[in-house]
């Protein structure tokens, strides 16, 4: 085994390179050869397959045997193998190893999702655009612009997607041996959304306050947090006097969309915080139970050296905008943001939506005290890490933002 320690950052990080690409290889030679192994376990071949033979019920389990991987993995590279002698754009990818098994399949996966209705043409330049981005993100990030390109291509099949996420909902109480319970569950993005949103009230970080008396130190955990709110929340309901349990908090749920689409009744929306599709219906539901609040970039969002500190409407065009923090990898929600100059105020900053961004508290302290910058060129933000580093993009998780900027 090498010595790393005595290996500095730039060498530690080229070997850590060098030996993930070599996986990524060695993954597709696995999933070649597990698509051989699903090939000869064909269910017309009966139990002379190749799996059924050797007491496999489906060649994904003889995989899971023969490779030592989970269940979920072995699918997965017996699915991914299938695509490596046929014509689609992950093939390439996968076999050289730029893209690994993983990211081909949430890739293939989603975009398998859409319609006939779409070219095949369309299909494949997204699936390229999906490769070719894939290695500068993470597996989450990717599946969300997945979802995001296949809702572009396919708009009328967003209502569909919602429903079928809404179908899967559950909610389980599984009693314990010592007396506890277990919960579990699966929540659609939208009732997720509401019950994120009350967590974020009650668990989101908050500034220091230098003026009013400190309490007394509250040691429950962040996990403790939210299960004692969501006690509370059932206890009190609707009961509760405004402002007692959540603060000036209230949570609420914010619907972005474009106004020309509302306007059509067709199209797609998003919820703040969330990279999940939802529909104009949904959209239409929830104006009729809270109204709109219309976002109009103008005069209102440019402040200038007149004040510091960002508006409470700038802020909500902010969210819109970047749908969280802006640091690539970072999955934070607007509701544990903090608005940054990307020009500090101390060096002439202006506090303009336009530079403006983004950050949650990690990363504005991390670009602040540890030598980073941002830059804007246009509607494209860059992150410049100290000096050593290459400059990395910032990617916005609000496709609903462009949308608009378009119609305007």
């Amino acid at each position: 085994m090498a010595n790393l320690a005595g290996l500095d950052d730039a060498a530690l990080l080229a070997r850590h390179e060098r030996l993930a690409v070599g996986r990524r290889r060695i993954d597709a030679a696995l999933a070649a050869s597990s698509a051989e192994i699903r090939r000869r376990s064909d269910r017309a071949l009966g139990y002379d397959g190749l799996a059924q033979r050797l007491g496999s019920r489906t060649p994904e389990l003889l995989v899971e045997q023969l490779t030592g991987v989970s269940r979920r993995e072995a699918t997965s590279l017996v699915r991914v193998g299938t695509l490596l002698d046929t014509d689609s754009p992950l093939a390439g990818p996968v076999s050289r190893g730029a893209l690994s098994i993983e990211a081909a399949d949430v890739i293939d996966g989603t975009m398998g999702q859409v319609t006939a209705a779409v070219s095949p043409a369309a299909v494949a330049q997204a699936t390229e655009r999906l490769a070719s981005e894939a290695p500068t993100m993470s597996l989450t990030r990717l599946a969300a612009l997945a979802r995001e390109l296949r809702d572009e291509l396919d708009a009328d099949s967003v209502a569909r997607h919602e429903r079928e996420l809404r179908d899967r909902r559950y909610l389980r109480l599984v009693p314990q041996s010592d007396g506890a319970v277990r919960l579990t569950g699966l929540l659609d993005p939208e009732s997720a959304a509401l019950l994120t949103s009350a967590f974020d009230a009650v668990t989101a970080p908050r500034r220091p306050s230098f003026t009013a008396t400190p309490g007394p130190r509250d040691e429950r955990t962040r996990d403790q947090l939210m299960a004692d709110t969501l006690v509370d929340i059932v206890r009190l309901a609707v009961q509760t006097d405004p402002g007692t349990l959540f603060g000036d908090r209230r949570p609420a749920v914010r619907v972005l969309v474009a106004e020309r689409d509302l306007a059509r009744g067709a199209g797609r929306a998003h919820l703040e915080g969330s990279s999940a599709t939802v529909s104009i219906a949904t959209v239409a539901r929830h104006a009729c139970d809270a109204g709109i609040q219309p976002i109009v970039v103008g005069e209102t969002m440019r402040l200038g050296r007149a004040q510091r500190l960002f508006t409470a409407k700038q802020r909500i065009a902010l969210a819109a905008r970047d749908g969280g923090c802006r640091f690539p990898g970072c999955d934070r929600p607007p509701s544990w943001c903090e608005a940054h100059h990307i020009v500090p105020w101390s060096l002439g900053g202006r506090t303009d939506l336009d530079d403006g961004i983004l950050l949650c508290r990690h990363h504005h302290l991390l670009i602040h005290n540890n030598g980073w910058s941002i830059s804007r060129a246009g509607a494209q933000f860059t992150l410049h890490p100290p000096a050593s580093s290459e400059p990395m993009s910032m990617p916005s998780r609000s496709a609903v933002w462009r949308e608009v900027m378009r119609a305007g």
